[in-house]
């Protein structure tokens, strides 16, 4: 199942992927943490994290500092990459 996932995560636009990095790197973020993370869009921020919430792989939640902002996290079901599988990704690219 997680494989399915991963194939749906890549199916996503690079700005998508980038918010799952940025989440994957930082935690939980609010959006306009995010924004200033990744330095996309508001606009571009909100449609991410819409497509990768569709794909289940990242969670709202209310943000208690600010109750006007959510919280944005991965699920436990997100795909993990270990650091075996991007060496192996990178010398794939390379040859």
């Amino acid at each position: 199942m997680a494989e399915a996932e991963q194939e749906s995560l890549d199916d996503l636009p690079p700005s998508a992927k980038l918010v799952f990095k940025v989440l994957e790197y930082n935690g939980p973020l609010t959006q306009k943490g995010i924004v200033q993370e990744s330095m996309l869009s508001a606009r571009t921020v909100r449609y991410a994290l819409e497509r990768l919430e569709g794909i289940g792989v990242v969670d709202e939640d209310v943000y208690f500092a600010d109750a006007r902002q959510n919280l944005y996290q991965l699920t436990d079901a997100a795909p993990k990459q270990s650091a075996d599988e991007v060496d192996e990704a990178e010398a794939c690219h390379a040859e």
